[in-house]
């Protein structure tokens, strides 16, 4: 897992920690000191910490005129033991939210797992969200992680998609292909 890194060809684009109004601005990294681990396994440096013990996430993008936010995941979506939606919805999601931005595009293609809980804060989420006429996106989970989380009937909050090659999208492009098959499948 210390091999997986964050996506990095945005970062000319983007870096969280140099953006004032980022959940994570300020933050240093170390390129050799890898001190985070998700069950034993070291993780890279460079994955942002937000409150889970096994979760956790690097913001690739945040576009404030345009609303969106893409951020990557890494580690076990823990909702009976961690409460990791809690997490991420009070220290990241509700950030970027007060920030203005209600369309959230969650890379889950390195969620290893996934352990539910309960609905409340999915369903508080959604509802803020939409009241923006805003979304949020799981993009690419393992095909068992995602078994558990529709299972738990959360996709009913958090729309499940899949884009293998959303690496050669440039963001506004990968931003506008997801909004414009939501408004589809909404309209259709």
């Amino acid at each position: 897992m210390q091999d997986i890194e964050p996506f990095y060809n945005w970062r000319h684009i983007y870096i969280s920690e140099e953006d004032q109004r980022s959940p994570f601005y300020g933050r240093t990294y170390s390129e050799f000191e890898f001190s985070q681990t998700v069950y034993n396994f070291y993780i890279h440096p460079q994955w942002d910490d937000f409150g889970s013990r096994t979760l956790y996430l690097k913001v690739l993008l945040a576009d404030y005129e345009e609303k969106y936010a893409v951020i990557e995941l890494i580690g076990e979506w823990n909702d009976a033991i961690e409460n990791d939606i809690m997490e991420l919805k009070r220290e990241v999601l509700e950030k970027f939210m007060y920030e203005g931005i209600y369309k959230f595009i969650l890379v889950g293609e390195n969620v290893l797992n996934f352990h539910s809980d309960g609905r409340d804060y999915y369903e508080e989420l959604y509802e803020e969200v939409s009241d923006e006429l805003g979304w949020v996106v799981c993009l690419n989970m393992p095909e068992q992680t995602q078994y558990d989380f529709k299972h738990a009937k959360l996709n009913r909050y958090i729309e499940m998609m899949e884009l293998i090659n959303w690496r050669t999208y440039k963001p506004f492009h990968l931003f506008k292909k997801i909004d414009s098959e939501l408004a589809a499948r909404l309209n259709g």
